[in-house]
């Protein structure tokens, strides 16, 4: 909890009807959250919230988070409903392999980077302002991933999105800086989600979304600036950065590439 004592926190996760953001939504509402649930799948959302501890109290947001107009109305929503927010999550993304050679990608690319980085700025910008008159802690808090550390092959918009996610909020937490408002990334290595189990490639240190919604929440609750989910990822994403160029070309040039959406 972001520390509003005898309130529950109010947590508005996008990308929520399934794998991480469903496993923040459970772990919060845990916790005694009111939530604020956003994906373009009503059915799954609806029973998300259902299923939840006190599901009257949670709002249900079926959209597609690059309608910069409808968010931004699910977010006015919410703060009026609720009286602010304490926590934001932007969870939403898309991962798809894509071969730059092939022209049909391109449009691929740029839904990639339109889900998976101009959103995450949509989903916040509503939120600073209000956050900002508020007396108590607030979070912004941008899920990123290890693939943005170095790229991979046949991954480049995904990688290159999630490098993006990184260096934004970045900045943003430097905007933030002095502010009652901490910008957290958390960058998951391999969580076993829907999307993770079409990966053919080996995961290691794969993690169930559960342990890493607990250790998320933690690490926003401390208001860590960066933090890799497993910890054992983060040690192989320092190594990585500091493999040689020559090393990494010559070993990951070879490795498996990830699904392409016209062969899913």
């Amino acid at each position: 909890m972001t520390g509003r004592p005898g309130h529950a926190d109010r947590v508005f996760i996008t990308g929520a009807s399934s794998g991480i953001g469903a496993a923040l939504a459970r772990e919060y509402a845990a916790r005694g959250a009111v939530l604020g649930l956003v994906a373009r799948r009503r059915e799954l959302l609806a029973d998300l919230a259902a299923s939840l501890p006190n599901p009257g109290l949670h709002r249900v947001y079926a959209l597609d988070v690059c309608d910069h107009a409808a968010l931004a109305q699910a977010a006015a929503d919410f703060i009026e409903a609720h009286g602010g927010a304490d926590i934001v999550v932007a969870n939403a993304g898309i991962s798809h392999g894509t071969l730059t050679e092939l022209p049909q990608d391109l449009p691929v690319f740029a839904a990639i980077f339109a889900t998976n980085v101009n959103a995450m700025a949509a989903t916040f910008a509503p939120f600073i302002a209000p956050m900002k008159s508020q007396t108590g802690p607030c979070r912004l808090v941008g899920i990123g991933s290890v693939a943005g550390v170095r790229g991979l092959r046949g991954a480049g918009a995904y990688c290159a999105s999630k490098a993006a996610v990184r260096t934004y909020c970045e900045s943003l937490r430097l905007e933030m800086r002095g502010s009652n408002i901490r910008v957290v990334t958390i960058a998951p290595g391999n969580i076993d989600t829907p999307m993770t189990r079409n990966n053919r490639f080996p995961m290691p240190f794969l993690m169930s979304a559960e342990r890493f919604a607990t250790q998320a929440a933690a690490a926003i609750a401390r208001g860590d600036s960066y933090r890799v989910l497993p910890w054992q990822m983060g040690l192989v994403a320092r190594l990585l950065r500091l493999l040689p160029n020559v090393v990494f070309d010559a070993v990951f040039s070879r490795a498996p590439t990830k699904q392409r959406k016209e062969e899913a």
